[in-house]
């Protein structure tokens, strides 16, 4: 499913011929963003060196009544505090994203039927982490924040980057989606800094922003379900049978 809610017809046409759709090898395409933020905390660190610097010149200056040397070595030592701070803003604002090169895949996601419409469901991501939930429902979604570049960014090297935000259960009938419980299970912890939640509020301030939006999977819940969901490098998610057995129950549902 793609982040409109229809399934890509290269997807759906490889589970209606009977087996599962099996990702690219281009899927491999997550790379950490370790490597970013070091270099960003290491500029930030170095700014604060030299500021540190500049301010102890600036100090030396003024006590020795050099009021123009010490303007102006103060001068610097505020422009070096304010690279510092934004080197540590700019880090701190991608801690939880990954980028994306390719189609990769970023989760799979297996079910097990509790009882009628209830499910348990386990994510496993990429590094190995895993996160159990109960969802309610007909069929669950996983939810991401994708982020994209302006071509100017884009130029200068920018991938695209994403995080997974939640999974959440949904009901086909939309009176009982409105009416019954929802259940959702967030998949990162709110962090004060956020790139995407500083993009949404300050949309001037991050021109280098050209998109910014969510972007949903689902397929149905199937006891002994097996999915993988990929996130396509234009930045949408689609969620795909991981097997051939949870194709089989997919249609089944007349999926």
């Amino acid at each position: 499913m793609s982040s409109d809610g229809r399934a890509p017809l290269d997807g759906m046409h490889s589970i209606a011929a009977g087996g599962a759709a099996n990702p690219p090898s281009a899927m491999l395409g997550i790379m950490p963003l370790t490597p970013f933020l070091i270099g960003l905390y290491a500029f930030a660190i170095l700014c604060a060196l030299i500021a540190i610097g500049h301010g102890a010149g600036a100090r030396r200056h003024w006590r020795s009544r050099r009021r123009f040397a010490a303007c102006h070595r103060g001068l610097w030592s505020l422009v070096f505090v304010l690279m510092a701070l934004l080197g540590a803003t700019a880090g701190t604002a991608l801690l939880g994203y990954r980028r994306l090169a390719s189609e990769a895949l970023v989760a799979e996601v297996g079910t097990r039927q509790l009882a009628a419409q209830h499910y348990a469901v386990e994510i496993t991501l990429p590094d190995g982490t895993r996160r159990s939930a109960e969802l309610s429902g007909d069929e669950w979604q996983l939810d991401a924040r994708v982020i994209k570049w302006d071509v100017r960014a884009v130029v200068l090297g920018a991938p695209p980057l994403y995080r997974l935000d939640r999974i959440s259960g949904r009901y086909r009938d939309a009176a009982q989606e409105a009416s019954a419980p929802k259940s959702v299970v967030a998949l990162t912890s709110p962090a004060r800094l956020d790139l995407w939640s500083m993009k949404q509020q300050f949309p001037r301030w991050l021109p280098w922003i050209d998109a910014d939006y969510g972007s949903g999977a689902y397929l149905p819940l199937v006891d002994g379900g097996h999915f993988k969901v990929t996130l396509a490098a234009a930045g949408g998610l689609i969620a795909r049978a991981a097997d051939a057995p949870t194709a089989e129950k997919l249609r089944a549902t007349s999926w």
